[in-house]
């Protein structure tokens, strides 16, 4: 058999890259005549960068810019490639992993930090700008990377805002906000997800909980959201909350098509495409991914969903072995279209003690299961 290997991050636990070593060396002990080709993926989430560097080749710097909230630095990571194209991972910067989530770290939520990373790439003089929105701790709509790009948000007094996503319900005005939107680079923003700004299905009730955020605050930064859309969208004088993936990483992607002329894709597709995943796909038997957490979010343009639809084209069939699964796993891998869907952990396992044995857990699990 000829394997393809297209895994995506275990976020917390596993790289792509490890993954493929881990499968590649438990196959190779499971089968004595197999044929293995390795293409790790992302989907614009954890391990966009490392995935397109891979491929594309370039150089990776790394930069200490400001984190998911306004008092802490982190370093953060971003790549320029050989054709001079910048990759920017929003996670590197604002990313869960730099704080612990509560109801406090979201209020003050901040991209100050994707902004920062920006800068960095158009100083070097890229030619174009791809960014990556999955795994943000943020929500407040790319706020803060527009006031580092230069645009002033300012209150009913004409004073300046102070970072955070609860301080937007005081928005009034933007100043400078055409200079620097006519002056920017042409920059791609590679969605994991298709969620708008605003409503049940925008980036706040999605996606805030999982943030810090509780019940009772869902609303205060809902409209604090809906305010900073409305003057946004009144200053440009274009929509971007109801665009898919406008609500991606708390809102970056409204911002980044607000203020940097920034075009929405799908990431897995867009990354897909990139790296020729469609020529492996003719050539093997079968494909192995993976994924951290599987649940209904994924059927809205995550890795699996994209590995899934590709392989269906070509009639091949599709294993995939995740973390944890939310949900009921037969009407997932149906909905899917998966020929098997594994969960790798026992139930029993905390999160933490499956995070720490994710390497022999996914090694067991692939060894034992019948392809």
């Amino acid at each position: 058999m000829t394997f393809l290997l297209a895994p995506n991050a275990m976020k917390g636990a596993l790289s792509a890259l490890k993954i493929t070593a881990i499968i590649s060396k438990t196959l190779q002990r499971k089968y004595r005549d197999t044929t293995i080709v390795s293409s790790p993926i992302a989907d614009g989430g954890n391990g966009t960068l490392d995935c397109l560097m891979n491929v594309l080749g370039g150089t990776i710097y790394e930069q200490e810019v400001t984190g998911p909230i306004p008092s802490i630095r982190v370093k953060a990571r971003y790549g320029m490639t050989k054709d001079n194209i910048a990759i920017i991972e929003s996670a590197e910067a604002i990313g869960l992993q730099h704080i612990t989530p509560t109801p406090e770290t979201i209020a003050i939520s901040t991209t100050q930090g994707i902004g920062e990373l920006i800068l960095a790439a158009r100083q070097k003089q890229c030619k174009e700008i791809w960014v990556g929105l999955g795994g943000s701790a943020t929500n407040d709509g790319g706020a803060g990377m527009a006031s580092v790009l230069g645009i002033d948000l300012t209150d009913e007094n004409g004073d300046r805002l102070c970072e955070g996503t609860i301080v937007l319900s005081k928005l009034h005005s933007l100043m400078n906000y055409e200079l620097k939107r006519m002056n920017s680079v042409k920059t791609i923003a590679l969605s994991d997800v298709k969620n708008i700004l605003l409503g049940e299905r925008g980036a706040t009730y999605i996606f805030a909980k999982q943030k810090g955020a509780n019940d009772d605050q869902l609303p205060y930064l809902e409209a604090a959201l809906k305010n900073y859309s409305e003057v946004v969208e009144q200053t440009i004088g274009k929509i971007f909350h109801s665009a898919p993936g406008s609500g991606a990483a708390g809102g970056l992607g409204f911002g980044l098509m607000a203020f940097c002329n920034t075009e929405i894709v799908s990431g897995i597709d867009f990354i897909l495409d990139t790296i020729h995943f469609d020529e492996k796909l003719a050539s093997c038997d079968c494909v192995i991914t993976t994924e951290g957490m599987l649940d209904k979010q994924t059927l809205y343009g995550k890795g699996i969903a994209g590995i899934a639809e590709r392989a269906k084209q070509f009639n091949k069939p599709v294993h995939a072995f995740v973390g944890r699964i939310q949900g009921n796993i037969e009407e997932l891998q149906l909905t899917l279209g998966l020929a098997s869907l594994i969960q790798i952990s026992p139930e029993e396992l905390s999160t933490q003690e499956a995070i720490r044995d994710a390497s022999w857990l996914l090694a067991d699990a692939v060894y034992h299961h019948s392809f």
